[in-house]
């Protein structure tokens, strides 16, 4: 089913190819759900721009949210000097290179473990002198498993992610003034629920002692069967419980249902079945489409058996496995035509590859209300050379 609705009346022909699209007014959309949530719960919201980076935005994002959080120094200064607001940092460990200056820049920065945060404590009392408002927390592993995609649940048998409870006892946590914990992907309120009830059984003595946790991402928040009113009444009776504050750091939820990636078809061949080359690369644009993995809809197009004619699609990278999936159309695709595929704007410029030369993308924004359009990027070969030496 095609989630990006309001693309159905956009000409992919107004675009390059390969193209990203973005419907400003589909983020707002989104955006006002979450503003909603801050509004009526008291929590405050932060964009990862691990899954949404799109800084031609910021200013529509920084209408309604309270800043972002970053999974290193890199994010962490875009966060600053793109967006605004609070910076919040998490990494699975710091080099003290990088620390150093996410020490300047952010207002939240959670670590990892306890040998990290002994480790730098010299940096962190000295940051903590220049900027008294910088807040130190820890991740927390609460053990309680709600993914269902081994590669992306960091409650797994072993995750290198986040303190187990245990790991607890004895430990001075001095200059700590909250938690953070992450277990959920693209997932509603229930699985939140039961990790929120691990998390409050495993820490009963620490959480009334702290200021503020972190409920982390993975909230499909602005889906429509999400039950937004049990989120909030949720929220509310754990800050009322424990006098703290809490914050989320959704992505997806930010630009779930907002954009399209636009392709053009290259070449047909045939192989046992029919082949089309297209100008967009799974391995290179649409990365999760091998790694979760999950099948991209395309508009107009159906299930591999569902229309008459059925094309395997293709990027044009010599892996073998550059597939993007078997697909049905009503009519016969031709050389020069154009295809969008559906719901392509989180995790899939963040994630986008140069593997084999292959150019990136552009990078547009639609307005679904005034139509719009204005192409804010597009790449060449000095992005390409650039990352080499």
């Amino acid at each position: 089913m095609i989630k990006s609705q309001s693309f159905k009346r956009f000409d992919s022909s107004r675009v390059p190819s390969p193209c990203f699209v973005v419907d400003e007014i589909a983020i707002e959309s989104n955006l006002r759900i979450l503003d909603r949530v801050q509004k009526e719960s008291g929590a405050k919201i932060v964009m990862a721009l691990k899954a949404f980076s799109m800084f031609s935005l910021a200013p529509l994002v920084g209408r309604y949210l309270k800043g972002t959080c970053a999974s290193g120094l890199h994010e962490a200064r875009l966060g600053r000097e793109e967006f605004g607001g609070e910076v919040h940092t998490f990494s699975a460990a710091y080099t003290e290179h990088d620390l150093k200056e996410i020490l300047t820049l952010s207002n939240h920065v959670v670590f990892n473990s306890f040998n990290q945060w002994q480790r730098f404590q010299p940096l962190i009392k000295s940051a903590k002198e220049q900027r008294p408002e910088l807040q130190f927390g820890l991740r927390v592993n609460p053990l309680h498993s709600e993914g269902a995609t081994p590669i992306y649940d960091p409650c797994a048998k072993g995750s290198r992610l986040g303190i187990p409870y245990q790991e607890f006892d004895g430990k001075d946590l001095s200059g700590i003034t909250g938690l953070h914990f992450h277990t959920l992907c693209e997932q509603s309120f229930e699985p939140l629920d039961r990790t929120l009830a691990a998390i409050e059984k495993q820490f009963p003595d620490l959480l009334p002692t702290l200021e503020w946790i972190n409920f982390g991402g993975g909230h499909h928040i602005t889906d429509d069967s999400y039950p937004v009113e049990k989120l909030i009444a949720r929220i509310k009776s754990f800050q009322k419980k424990y006098n703290l504050q809490v914050y989320l750091e959704p992505g997806e939820a930010i630009a779930i249902h907002t954009g399209v990636l636009v392709s053009e078809v290259l070449d047909l061949t045939y192989n046992v079945i029919d082949l089309a080359i297209l100008d967009t690369s799974a391995t290179c644009h649409m990365p999760d489409t091998l790694e979760m993995p999950y099948r991209a809809e395309i508009f107009d197009a159906g299930a591999s058996s569902e229309k008459q004619y059925i094309y395997r699609l293709g990027g044009q990278t010599c892996l073998a496995g550059d597939v993007i999936g078997d697909y049905s159309f009503d009519q016969a695709l031709t050389i020069g035509q154009r295809l969008m595929f559906d719901d392509m704007a989180h995790y899939t410029m963040v994630k986008t590859t140069t593997f084999n030369g292959i150019n990136l993308p552009a990078i547009a924004i639609w307005n679904s209300e005034t139509d719009q359009l204005r192409i804010v990027r597009e790449f060449g070969y000095d992005d390409f050379k650039q990352r080499l030496s």
